[in-house]
């Protein structure tokens, strides 16, 4: 038989007795011959003792058993899960991760013995960070819905090292990001792109300017872009790093997509790239042995990186002053996509 019922009676120093029922699994024997048992309990009754022992001895059957441990969610985070993930993803993705739960996850829960979780208890965890608190501002629910898929990444790596013999999260119930589209994007019109290219002409960053507009990269790549990966004379250039903020901690990265692609590029960008370059030239020239080199296209005037959130600051400065209507730097990836629609339709 692979499990039993014990009963076990307490009697205090007042004479009082408690009962409690306890399933006993039998589990084989060890290595030298000795029985091995495992006790869960107690229960306050008889049918709940065996309830349990049905479950216990349906998932020591199936191979879904799990020896009661002792670990907490936040010791399998902090100790196992974040070091464990951080060799497997990319930085900021892990820096999303680890934000997530030490900011919202591990605070409310990270007490709590993994085999305690429940799909109750991550359902409070997220109507508590939907309605927020007296310090801290109700989360959107596509946040949660990503604090959600985290979690059950965390639960589900723990089921696989054998942790857990389920996953929590699989039964938890997040809150749905709204379906509702606008269809709308917000994307400047020809116009507007030229008013605002000809407001930056004389600007130090206007070819970068022009090279965000006319390309559709994304922030990290133009940042991430070196002179070794653009072709002047081919008129095109190949898209293979990424300059992206971990915290404020500039990292080198990968193009979102994982994999390099080449971009072509028109006259009047190859030439202001060309300007581009030989006042760049001039700048390492003046700087001597104190200028930092590290062939890329977009640098401050010493050759260091410019960190993603002062260009994103500068962009928003210059929109500012050419009172030009507010998008962000990100919707210049919809203008180069809004005006290659309407450039393709008037050529049908």
């Amino acid at each position: 038989m692979q499990g039993h019922i014990h009963k076990r009676v307490r009697t205090d120093r007042h004479g009082k007795k408690t009962v409690r029922w306890y399933v006993v699994l039998n589990l084989g024997f060890d290595h030298e011959g000795r029985r091995r048992q495992k006790w869960h309990g107690g229960f306050r009754t008889r049918r709940e003792a065996e309830a349990a022992r049905a479950k216990l001895v349906t998932d020591l059957n199936t191979g879904s058993y799990v020896l009661p441990g002792r670990m907490t969610l936040g010791e399998w985070v902090r100790h196992s899960w974040l070091p464990m993930t951080e060799q497997r993803v990319k930085p900021t993705t892990f820096y999303s991760y680890k934000r997530n739960l030490e900011l919202h996850v591990v605070p409310a829960l990270g007490a709590k013995l993994l085999q305690q979780l429940t799909p109750p208890m991550l359902n409070g965890l997220y109507a508590s960070l939907a309605t927020g608190s007296e310090s801290r501002k109700p989360l959107s629910a596509k946040t949660i819905s990503y604090i959600h898929a985290t979690v059950h990444k965390v639960l589900a790596d723990a089921v696989d090292t054998g942790l857990l013999g389920r996953n929590a999260a699989a039964g938890a119930k997040p809150p749905r990001p709204s379906r509702r589209t606008t269809g709308w994007i917000n994307a400047w019109e020809p116009e507007e792109l030229a008013r605002f290219l000809e407001f930056v002409q004389d600007t130090r960053l206007a070819p970068i300017w022009r090279l965000s507009a006319m390309t559709g990269m994304r922030r990290g790549e133009i940042l991430g872009l070196r002179w070794q990966d653009v072709d002047l004379d081919r008129a095109r250039l190949s898209v293979r790093q990424a300059l992206v903020a971990v915290g404020y901690e500039v990292v080198h990265s990968t193009p979102k997509s994982h994999s390099a692609r080449v971009i072509d590029l028109d006259a009047e960008t190859v030439a202001q790239l060309r300007a581009h370059r030989a006042r760049q030239d001039g700048e390492r020239r003046e700087w001597g042995a104190d200028y930092e080199d590290q062939d890329l296209v977009v640098a401050k005037e010493n050759g260091e990186p410019i960190h993603p959130h002062t260009f994103s600051q500068s962009f928003e400065r210059l929109i500012e002053k050419a009172a030009l209507r507010t998008i962000r730097l990100h919707d210049l990836r919809h203008s180069h996509a809004t005006l290659a629609l309407k450039a393709a339709s008037r050529s049908r």
